[in-house]
């Protein structure tokens, strides 16, 4: 016989079921009061924003365009970004991991498209972008099922080479490019230490959400020293049109070569294992467990989509960065909607003209000093990647040395490569890109195939002592 139901006192009613509790929220997906997520994404907008600037100006300084077109791809370098920083932290759909991120133009793939608009015309420099956004769509089934060999040994190596590299950018800001008119000046060094002292001691002094800010503070503090020392130039902020509009096809229809494109699409490859690292990294500081086997797809579906947006709006290649990851360490705020709201304003300032010429007069000395502390806490985050793989094996220390050394030899040694052809020379310039294909092809060699050529050997030595 079964056992009576329980019953409450007094009535022949069974108990009400207990009320489940809910499950907590991981802090990823916190939604924090909309003012406090505003001034977080605007923290993120200000260490960011000089990309997009910088990107714009060096296409239009090296094409020789216009100011007016100039402006349009600037509103649509703004624009876009928001719009792929959106997708990222949002992930509709199975575009985007879910996670903080924030996307930009820059880079190599900056280089690579001025390349092939130097070489073909900016009409093919923009097909090639949307050719190879089509080429990524197509390789990334065959991309997820090698995720199995990137472990934390191959993608804590490329961190290491991504913070580095970052931080040389940071620097460069402050100083100047070596061999140009006023490299290291003085009062620029002195600029960029004050912001990153600024920087120091809101942190140190600071407490609560006045400290999660201590970033954007120092930034605003180095700003304003700037201006008092007269370092700020505000000519041009309040020139111009108060609304800009992105252009779609501002170089007119797009041409498409797939010979002109291959150097670009070549380097897509580079970009999802790049991605891979990001979102492995970007999951680590945020304390959130992922499935690399959806993750890392959706991040380049993000990036694919973004890329193919912005082919048609006149932009290079869109990639996921790794900059606001070291703004979230830093703070500790690991709330994805912070960055959505990033692009959020990341948008509304590529409408605005005003906004966007206000924060270009901000010192490159200033968001240099900002960057250089920021993007160092991806590099000890990958040093932090590293300590977890087992580095006391030899082979380990092997593998994460040879691909160090490589990785770092362009960045390191500008110009080492020059004497190479042209597409090969900006693939290898890459040092992301050959410091993720060194480690993951001695991976394979030395912990998938080795084993087996050692059996065999082995084996046969057995049967020939018979």
């Amino acid at each position: 016989m079964s056992s009576p139901r329980p019953t409450l006192p007094g009535t022949d009613q069974p108990p009400a079921p207990e009320a489940a509790q809910p499950s907590p929220v991981h802090p990823v997906d916190e939604r924090r009061p909309a003012g406090r997520i505003l001034l977080f994404g605007i923290q993120h907008v200000l260490v960011m924003a000089a990309t997009p600037i910088s990107a714009v100006f060096l296409m239009s300084a090296s094409l020789g365009l216009g100011n007016d077109l100039t402006v349009k791809l600037l509103s649509a370098a703004f624009v876009l970004s928001g719009v792929g920083s959106l997708i990222q932290s949002l992930g509709p759909w199975k575009f985007g991991p879910r996670l903080p991120f924030v996307m930009l133009p820059g880079g190599a793939p900056l280089i690579l498209f001025l390349s092939i608009a130097d070489q073909h015309g900016l009409r093919t420099a923009a097909g090639a972008v949307i050719l190879t956004a089509a080429f990524t769509f197509l390789v990334l089934p065959l991309f997820s099922r090698l995720l199995a060999f990137f472990p934390a040994l191959v993608i804590g190596t490329m961190i290491v080479i991504v913070g580095v590299n970052l931080v040389k950018v940071g620097a460069v800001l402050v100083t100047g490019r070596p061999g140009t008119p006023g490299f290291a000046d003085p009062g620029n060094l002195a600029l960029g230490m004050a912001t990153i002292g600024f920087t120091v001691v809101f942190y140190l002094l600071f407490s609560g959400v006045l400290r999660q800010l201590a970033v954007m503070l120092g930034l605003l503090a180095g700003t304003a020293l700037a201006a008092v020392l007269g370092r700020l130039d505000l000519g041009h902020a309040v020139e111009g049109d108060l609304v800009s509009l992105p252009q779609a096809m501002p170089f007119g229809s797009p041409q498409f070569n797939l010979l002109a494109a291959l150097p670009l699409m070549l380097y897509s490859l580079a970009s999802m294992a790049e991605a891979t690292g990001q979102t492995v990294v970007n999951a680590e500081a945020v304390g959130k467990e992922i499935d690399r086997r959806t993750a890392v797809p959706a991040t380049v579906r993000g990036d694919a989509l973004t890329s193919l947006l912005g082919g048609f709006l006149g932009l290079p290649l869109m990639v996921t960065s790794g900059e606001n990851i070291g703004i979230v360490r830093v703070t500790g705020v690991r709330s994805r909607y912070v960055t959505a709201a990033a692009g959020v304003v990341l948008v509304v300032i590529g409408f605005l003209a005003p906004v966007t010429r206000a924060i270009s007069v901000v010192p490159s000395a200033v968001i240099g000093g900002t960057a250089m502390v920021v993007f160092a806490v991806i590099t000890v985050l990958g040093i932090q990647m590293l300590g977890r793989s087992d580095l006391d094996s030899h082979t380990h220390t092997f593998v994460c040395a040879v691909a160090l050394a490589l990785g770092l030899l362009p960045i390191l040694v500008p110009g080492v490569y020059a004497g190479f052809p042209a597409n090969l020379r900006i693939l290898l310039e890459s040092g992301v890109a050959v410091g993720a294909f060194t480690a993951a092809v001695l991976n394979v060699l030395f912990h998938h195939l080795r084993p087996g050529i050692v059996a065999r050997l082995a084996t046969s030595r057995t049967e020939s002592h018979r």
